[in-house]
Parts: structure tokens; sequence; C-alpha cells
């Protein structure tokens, strides 16, 4: 089994809630806690202080950014979705498919609907990753 250069403290993923969250930012750029709770579906009911919490401890763990603007802060993600997929991308197929890429690609393709363009696109993929190495 090959192994990755993070370690098992680097790959832990982030939770439901802070993942919803930071998909919001990656989304807008950045934003205060009223801007992140406004981009939030309408049936999700999220406090305030609760919405906070969450981007203050994202900012803990290094995952967000600061500045002050006004009486509030701007929260800019520091982590790229990028690079949290393949960090997520790691963590599945290391934990999940015991270190087997192929497993992974094989359930993927036997679980989701993938039309002809896609596959078209997949091949295309693999051709040039095959031409990179």
């Amino acid at each position: 089994m090959k192994k990755n250069k993070s370690s098992d403290s680097e790959t832990k993923l982030l939770t439901d809630v802070e993942l919803e969250l930071m998909t919001i930012l990656w989304r807008i750029g950045e934003g205060s806690v009223a801007q992140v709770i406004d981009e939030l579906p309408e049936e999700r009911d999220l406090a305030y202080t609760s919405v906070s919490t969450i981007l203050r401890i994202l900012e803990q763990k290094k995952i967000l950014g600061t500045r002050k603007e006004g009486r509030g802060h701007m929260y800019i993600p520091i982590l790229s979705k990028t690079d949290y997929e393949t960090k997520t991308v790691r963590h599945v197929v290391n934990r999940v498919f015991e270190g087997t890429p192929i497993t992974l690609i094989k359930r993927l393709l036997d679980t989701v609907a993938i039309n002809d363009k896609e596959l078209e696109e997949i091949k295309k993929l693999i051709a040039k990753t095959g031409k990179n190495k």
C-alpha cells in the first residue's frame, strides 16, 4: 500500500456543518457571518452565534483567515476547495478502499450514472495522465 505525504492528523475531514459553511465561502470568496447566513438555503435555520462559533473554529484550525472590517470580521478561505477535495479523496482511498484507487473507480462506475460525454472526458483525462508519467 502506497503511503501518502500527509499524516493522519492532517487528513481530518471537515464536519458536515463546517463543510456547508466552507462551501459557501469557497463560492463567494470571503464573507462576514451575516453574509454566510444569507447564503444558506432558506430552510436551513442556523443561529448567528452558531455560524460565528463554527467560523472561529475553522479559523483556529487554520482553514480560514480573517480580517477586521468595521465591528466584525471577514472570513477568507486559506484551504482551497481543490486542496480539500484532494485531501478527501486521499482519505477515502486510504481508509475506505485500503489504498487501492482502482476499487474506488470501479465502485464509482458501478454506483453513479455517467453519460457518454462524461465518459469521453474521463477517457481523455486517463490518456492525459498516462502521457504525463
